[in-house]
């Protein structure tokens, strides 16, 4: 007789009251998770209406919008970056390899 297998992913649900707007949200991740996210999103909104003298709840949400995705496309340029290195890395690496490979098998030749 075979088992049922259950989705281990439970949804959780997030009340969001922010900026003059409220929401209910169910998604597939953690509530600790959804409630650490809204929290940092608040920060980033207090920051900006601190940070801009901004008052106006599109505004501040549509530039705090902004800035977080620029936030995002920094860390992935530099994500993107480190792998291009490491990359240029492993191939210098290889071809040092190659080099050796080629210098022993002539000495094996020489010697044969």
């Amino acid at each position: 007789m075979k088992k049922k297998v259950l989705s281990s992913s439970k949804k959780s649900d997030l009340y969001i009251d922010i900026l003059g707007t409220s929401l209910f949200i169910s998604a597939e991740e953690d509530s600790v998770y959804l409630k650490g996210l809204l929290a940092n999103y608040r920060m980033a909104i207090e920051h900006i209406q601190k940070s801009y003298g901004l008052h106006d709840p599109l505004k501040t949400a549509v530039l705090t919008g902004f800035l977080l995705c620029d936030e995002i496309q920094r860390m992935y340029n530099r994500e993107t970056v480190k792998e291009e290195a490491q990359m240029h890395e492993t191939q210098e690496a290889e071809q040092i390899l190659l080099d050796l490979i080629a210098r022993i098998d002539k000495v094996l030749e020489y010697k044969a």
